[in-house]
């Protein structure tokens, strides 16, 4: 019954938090925005149509999509809800999630590539260098989820609430934080990218979809709901950590923390310039490594 609560809880976070994106960004605008379930209304209407493929793709460009939602939900099952327990879990899950993640990047990549376009080509290098750099602050997050649990798997970090005390807690705090940061890169939104732009030579995750369609566009955004509820979940389950342990707890903060947060930066933030977007990765990076290293320091009992 647990594993089915936390499955079930993944997936409303993973339709939530675009609604409360549209909501925040629509509020702190002065208007009234489309409808919170406007974003599942538009998945239904492509899933109900065909696809239409280029003569110059190959098979790898049809099962490109299905493998990406597939790969996102394979990692959505890995992700508890706070007390709750996944369907899926083993000793070293979290180094599988990474690259689970990982596979459905590079089927993506290699897809833009198969069409042969010029502009889909641009976003595909960008994306493989912009996961290249965010791959070692994320490493670095769950090595320091691992050091202070002691455990490799997602289920047994947050089997149960730590007792830290008043620094371990704050850097937890701060893990949660970085996860959250993190979240910004791999769902493509703003300031690294901004997936209402129309614009190829700027774009980044949506210009390598651009000749998606129909049944194939909407598993790919089922799949990138999925993978922004993964990210978030472990920001709220860091938090929840070290105080109030319960799911009833941790679903609504997971998508609140993402809902608001991006809401408001794509509110107030315009998108980087492509140039700063690495530089911007690297700095999540370095205080990855800031955060693993003042966590083994007060592990220690060294004082800083």
């Amino acid at each position: 019954m647990a594993i089915v609560l936390n499955t079930l809880l993944i997936v409303l976070t993973a339709i939530a938090i675009p609604g409360i994106i549209n909501r925040t960004r629509a509020v702190l605008a002065g208007r009234k925005g489309v409808p919170f379930v406007q974003h599942l209304r538009n998945v239904n209407v492509l899933l109900r149509k065909g696809a239409v493929y280029s003569t110059t793709t190959t098979a790898l460009f049809k099962i490109a999509p299905a493998i990406y939602l597939g790969a996102a939900i394979v990692a959505a099952l890995m992700i508890p809800v706070a007390d709750l327990y996944p369907l899926i879990s083993f000793k070293g899950d979290v180094i599988c999630f990474a690259y689970t993640l990982a596979l459905a990047r590079v089927i993506i990549i290699m897809a833009a590539m198969d069409t042969g376009s010029s502009f889909e080509g641009m976003g595909a290098a960008r994306e493989a260098l912009y996961g290249a750099l965010i791959e070692p602050a994320l490493m670095i997050g769950f090595a320091t989820l691992a050091l202070f649990c002691g455990y490799t798997s997602f289920a047994d970090i947050f089997e149960y609430e730590q007792s830290f005390d008043l620094h371990l807690t704050i850097v937890m705090l701060l893990t949660a934080f970085l996860f959250v940061k993190i979240t910004f890169v791999e769902s493509g939104r703003v300031p690294v990218d901004d997936p209402r732009t129309h614009l190829e030579l700027t774009m980044i995750h949506e210009v390598m979809c651009l000749d998606y369609s129909g049944i194939d566009m909407g598993m790919i955004h089922i799949a990138g709901w999925l993978k922004t509820a993964c990210f978030s979940m472990i920001a709220a389950n860091a938090v929840a950590a070290t105080g109030c342990f319960h799911w009833w707890f941790a679903t609504p903060l997971a998508i609140l923390l993402t809902g608001l947060s991006v809401g408001i930066v794509e509110s107030t933030q315009a998108r980087n310039k492509l140039s700063r977007n690495t530089t911007f990765i690297v700095t999540i990076s370095a205080l990855a490594a800031l955060i693993f290293f003042i966590g083994y320091l007060l592990k220690l009992n060294i004082n800083i």
